[in-house]
């Protein structure tokens, strides 16, 4: 309970009373951001300290814990380089920069520690089990005897031979890709600092008391009533009202329901502006320029803001280009998710911002939206990758992208003459447009990655391929290449877009 004696201000800690995902009670330590009082009675903004900001709320004075109260510290004197106090202050962005340089390439795309051989006991053993159950296992064969696994990123003659190994007994197993948690905006968060670099990157030094406070109580789309989970700039005078309305089809905003209604007689749209490049059911997929559809796509930013947090809101959409996915009614093609993407990236990314809006979620489109994104990397040949960093979901759902489609690959390789069938990370990525950087990434998650007898073996438990095929056939979703109808452009040759 809160002791109206002491007086809670901005930057205060304290326990907080919040009902968890298991309808229980507790009391995680939060931050208070922001207080007001309403007719006489103080509401409190506050921030749950290692919580996702979704989370945050407006909170009571009977669900603080005032015994507990913790000031706001003294903010220190700015730091001198190297401590010296002749010597010009440093900068966060000039230290970020110089810990993601020193960061090697084997803590971005390898495991913290090298895979070591395994002792010579383990090894005979191993060996025995070659030839028991079904075809399990992988092998990663290096140039070299021991050729250190950094070299996978760059050796594009590494070849993977199947093998049989039993499964491990005692082993837990790993769900390969059964997480159905839908994208928005992560892959496997490798390198140890933030990147500072990308298309719509934040870079978090914008953020103040406001920004860091969801503005919007709720957001009425068709049939859906949606509860914003951060900060967007929507006009001032609208963000005061209990619900915005939006247009489903042209995402206009407007500040009552007699509005919208009478937009909706003015309005003709029934589908995103742009190009439908592909359908297959009630499934289509549109594709937007942000040049020349400028005002639907900053309402598309808008209301996406709403639902992401590692990205800033450009209103310059020109450089952009955006692909909706709807489903289809009889009343027309209802938005249910999108992505963006550079209309040139000189860093190979093929997604900016990805989102499937939370009514949607959980169902298998977040995955459907990253599967188109790479069948559009397979018809301009390159590979890509998102840019980072993604949301926690994203990264759920990205690395069960890439963790199914690898495993898909190598599980349906056939032998030749006998011989073990080979395959090369090179072809890999080739095949699925995935980055080798992701590939390898991948691999490591899902932890196929032993040393054994000078080389480098992936091995495929039964476990692993018992939890893949389960994931695949819960997947029921999936892009079909030949209901897709895209020509990429060159935009190098465009000027001006």
């Amino acid at each position: 309970m809160a002791d109206h004696s002491v007086e809670i201000t901005e930057g205060c800690r304290l326990p907080v009373l919040r009902r968890n995902q298991e309808n229980e009670d507790e009391w995680p330590l939060a931050e208070i951001l922001s207080v007001k009082d309403i007719s006489g009675r103080k509401l409190y903004y506050v921030h749950y300290v290692d919580f996702n900001k979704r989370l945050d709320e407006w909170v009571t004075p009977d669900r603080l814990d005032i015994k507990k109260l913790q000031f706001p510290k003294k903010e220190a004197k700015t730091p001198m380089k190297n401590g010296l106090s002749g010597s010009r202050p440093s900068s966060p962005e000039r230290d970020v920069k110089r810990k993601a340089e020193s960061v090697s390439l084997a803590t971005q795309v390898t495991a913290a520690t090298p895979v070591p051989s395994l002792p010579a006991s383990t090894e005979a053993s191993q060996a025995a089990l070659y030839t028991a159950i079904r075809d399990a296992s992988f092998n990663i064969k290096s140039r070299e005897e021991h050729e250190p696994l950094t070299s996978l990123t760059t050796n594009g003659t590494t070849s993977i031979q199947r093998h049989l190994i039993p499964p491990q007994p005692g082993r837990k197993r790993k769900n390969c890709g059964g997480t159905d948690e839908d994208s928005q905006d992560s892959s496997d968060g490798i390198p140890s600092a933030p990147r500072m670099t990308g298309s719509l990157v934040s870079d978090r030094s914008h953020d103040d008391i406001v920004t860091r406070m969801k503005n919007i109580g709720c957001i009425e789309l068709g049939r859906h009533r949606l509860k914003p989970w951060y900060f967007s700039p929507y006009p001032q005078e609208l963000t005061s009202l209990p619900i915005i309305y939006l247009c489903e089809f042209c995402l206009k905003y407007l500040k009552s329901l007699k509005c919208l209604q009478r937009h909706l007689t003015k309005c003709n749209l029934r589908h995103p502006p742009g190009n439908e490049i592909y359908r297959k059911g009630t499934i289509s997929f549109f594709e937007i320029d942000g040049r020349k559809n400028k005002a639907y796509s900053q309402n598309l930013c808008l209301l996406a803001k709403c639902f992401l947090d590692h990205k800033t809101l450009y209103y310059d959409t020109d450089p952009f280009l955006f692909y909706v996915m709807t489903e289809y009614d009889p009343k027309g093609f209802h938005i249910v998710g999108y992505f963006s993407k550079e209309k040139e990236s000189t860093e190979d990314y093929n997604v900016a911002c990805i989102l499937t809006l939370p009514p949607y979620q959980r169902r298998g489109y977040g995955k459907l939206l990253i599967e188109f994104s790479y069948e559009l990397s397979k018809v301009e040949g390159k590979t890509g990758t998102p840019e980072k960093p993604l949301s926690d979901l994203g990264l759920l759902s990205y690395r069960s992208y890439w963790s199914q489609t690898i495993l898909e690959i190598l599980m349906d390789l056939k032998s030749e003459n006998g011989e073990r069938p080979q395959i090369t990370i090179n072809e890999i990525s080739e095949i699925t447009s995935i980055k080798k950087e992701d590939v390898i990434s991948t691999l490591q998650y899902l932890n196929l990655i032993n040393y054994y007898k000078g080389q480098y073996i992936l091995t495929l438990s039964e476990d692993i391929v018992e939890g893949h095929e389960c994931a695949m056939q819960k997947r029921h979703l999936r892009i079909d290449p030949k209901c897709l109808h895209f020509t990429p452009k060159d935009w190098s040759k465009r000027g001006k877009w």
